[in-house]
């Protein structure tokens, strides 16, 4: 089986590193892409790079590595690029699985998201020290990090976000709705940056395709526990072989 590994802002395919290894000692074939602007490829960081940069990031990834019959996992505002992707990749995945990410609807940006109060801090941080443009680089404690280790680990690859990413309203995501998946949430709250959680228990109460779990964790599972969540992306992936699943892929 095929399982994509799809980072969060200001994130990399790196904070992924803890989870790979288990689900390769599984004989899983992983991939990690790092998006446009962000981690190791943090130097290609530019003003133009807009959400649909992001979602072309993640549909070439399919195109170019022929993968097929996928496990498609996004973190946080990774949801936002897997929804927006889908309407070209939906045959291309078995299963869709969201940790505790932003499910927005068609039209819908980071900031409506977020509501107009986090909207607001946002862009207060952008252009006092972003430059008008950038989400700086922030601590790792932002995201609910606490152990010292961690928290040198992630500061060292933490980046600036492009803040277009975040302003531009994503393209059709009626294939990402429709879709058979599982939302696991991070029981743990993030304060400083929430997430939407009533459409993804909406979906799950009236979707039998949908499926809700919670983590009890941080918003950052792939680094504060990662064999839970390697756990969890291992089951999803043998549920989603069994019947039901199947017939629902492609939307």
């Amino acid at each position: 089986m095929q399982f994509v590994l799809l980072h969060g802002g200001r994130h990399g395919g790196w904070c992924w590193k803890r989870v790979t290894p288990r689900l390769r000692g599984e004989g899983h074939e992983v991939f990690t892409p790092t998006l446009t602007g962000l981690g190791d490829r943090s130097h290609l960081l530019h003003p133009s790079i807009g959400l649909s940069t992001h979602v072309e990031d993640l549909v070439a990834l399919f195109e170019y590595e022929d993968i097929q019959d996928a496990v498609l996992v996004a973190h946080s505002y990774g949801g936002i690029v897997a929804n927006g992707a889908m309407e070209e990749i939906a045959d291309r995945v078995r299963y869709l699985v969201y940790v505790d990410a932003q499910l927005p609807r068609t039209g819908e940006s980071m900031l409506d998201l977020v509501g107009p109060e986090g909207a607001e801090k946002m862009r207060a941080v952008v252009d006092e020290q972003g430059e008008g443009w950038y989400l700086p680089p922030t601590d790792a404690s932002y995201w609910g990090i606490t152990d010292p280790a961690d928290l040198a680990w992630m500061n060292n690859r933490i980046t600036a976000q492009p803040f277009k990413t975040y302003t531009d309203p994503v393209g059709p995501t009626d294939r990402a709705w429709a879709h058979p998946g599982l939302f696991i949430e991070c029981a743990m709250p993030l304060q400083a940056f929430p997430i939407p959680l009533d459409r993804a228990r909406e979906r799950n109460r009236v979707d039998e395709r949908f499926d809700y779990q919670v983590l009890n964790t941080g918003h950052d599972a792939p680094i504060t526990a990662p064999d839970e969540l390697a756990r969890m992306l291992l089951a999803a992936g043998k549920a989603a072989v069994g019947p039901g699943c199947r017939q629902g892929v492609g939307g």
